[in-house]
């Protein structure tokens, strides 16, 4: 057996992301860190914005009436946009794989007299709820930490109720193609394939010499994360590109992210 399909094997993507996510929690990253008690308060009174991607904001015309409304944020652990939701109205859960991120939401919801619910679990592993149970479903860009997409747009097409609505974001994977050492000298010179793998596309010793400590990343190709969508049922009702605001080599080229609004058929 190669020796990429035996890392394949041994490895537990959801335990290894998991103990990453918590570490990063502990380190600050920029997606861990949670909302002040002014983005709450202005959040209150109808002052808010959220990214499913890293830089532009979701048009407010993509969200449901939000007051009284049951959310779902799934993979979104964090303290970012789950207090958000819950402040503007929404009668929130949130869904992690990270305890550590979650307890940052918990946190927010304690300090700022939120009411919302965490659960831990898997992203493409739903069970936890009911068929038609959320009005909407946050889903930020995240499903690049598992294997296979496709589940995730099934259980979310499960758990909306007819007529809910799927906000995601992913990233583009064109993002994943390139020698990330030529790219830090803004050469871009192909090197992976899609479908990418941080488990059998690059080697354990790459992989932690230019992500250390990031959790493990795959690139699903767009059949996947459109297609994928499409065939769980849901129908396309909005569409944007994104891209890390400048800050990347590859911005001055292409937007490496995109931003989905899916409605399941009534």
């Amino acid at each position: 057996m190669p020796q990429s399909e035996e890392l394949e094997d041994a490895m537990d993507v959801r335990a290894e992301n998991r103990s990453r996510w918590n570490a990063l929690v502990e380190k600050r990253d920029r997606w861990t860190v949670p909302v002040t008690p002014k983005a709450v308060a202005r959040a209150r009174d109808g002052e808010w914005e959220l990214v499913l991607t890293p830089s532009k904001p979701v048009p407010r015309s993509w969200y449901p009436v939000l007051d009284g409304a049951s959310v779902l944020v799934l993979a979104g652990g964090g303290g970012q946009q789950g207090p958000i939701l819950s402040a503007a109205g929404a009668e929130v859960t949130v869904f992690d794989n990270s305890p550590r991120q979650l307890e940052q939401d918990r946190m927010v919801a304690e300090r700022d007299g939120l009411s919302l619910r965490t659960v831990e679990g898997d992203m493409a592993d739903l069970c936890a709820f009911g068929d038609e149970s959320f009005d909407l479903v946050f889903h930020p860009c995240s499903n690049g930490f598992v294997e296979i997409v496709r589940p995730v747009w099934d259980e979310a097409f499960r758990v909306l109720k007819s007529g809910g609505i799927l906000l995601s974001g992913f990233s583009n994977p064109i993002i994943y193609l390139f020698d990330p050492e030529l790219e830090k000298e803004g050469i871009h010179r192909l090197r992976y394939s899609v479908p990418y793998s941080d488990l059998t596309s690059i080697s354990s010793e790459e992989r932690e010499k230019f992500y250390p400590d990031e959790p493990l990343s795959f690139g699903h190709s767009l059949e996947d994360q459109i297609g994928g969508q499409l065939e769980a049922g849901f129908l396309l009702t909005g569409f944007y590109e994104d891209d890390w605001g400048g800050t990347a080599p590859l911005d001055s080229h292409i937007k490496g992210f995109i931003a989905t609004r899916a409605v399941k058929p009534a």
